[in-house]
């Protein structure tokens, strides 16, 4: 069996105190209380008859509900996560205004086996980090990506 695959874009901006990154907190009842290892490049799966590049700009609209900003995409490669998903993705500098952001939902049974299905946002909170503070929150496959963009844009 393959692992499943996912790709996302990672927008940066550079402000007075360095490159700041843009991250989603994984929505739903598992990560709710959870900050550490619970925030996400906006990223989601795709089937491997589509190009990576096409599944990170579908994605973003669907996790944000905003076009995928043009610009320049820098690669940051692949990184496989703790449960075996890879993960491509790619930089793009853009800013863009978290309180805009309209996030896509999934449906779950919630509470466990208690027969009842609930919606929640793909995402439910999305902000600017510095790179050191998004070291700290980001998924810990995810950190490659970060460590990239910095050896990219000093």
């Amino acid at each position: 069996m393959t692992a499943a695959r996912s790709a996302g874009l990672l927008l940066f901006r550079r402000t007075g105190e360095g490159v700041e990154v843009l991250l989603g907190h994984m929505g739903g009842p598992f990560f709710a209380r959870r900050d550490a290892g619970a925030w996400t490049v906006p990223k989601g799966e795709y089937d491997p008859a589509e190009p990576a590049w096409d599944a990170a700009r579908r994605e973003f609209r669907e996790e944000l509900g905003l076009p995928p900003p043009d610009g320049e995409a820098v690669p940051l490669g692949e990184v496989r996560q703790s449960g075996g998903k890879v993960v491509t993705a790619w930089a793009v500098e853009a800013d863009l205004d978290p309180a805009s952001v309209v996030p896509g939902t999934f449906t779950m049974e919630w509470p466990p086996r208690s027969g009842r299905t609930r919606e929640f946002p793909e995402l439910d909170r999305v902000a600017w980090f510095p790179l050191g503070r998004a070291r700290e929150l980001i998924v810990s496959a995810q950190t490659a990506f970060l460590d990239r963009l910095a050896e990219h844009s000093p």
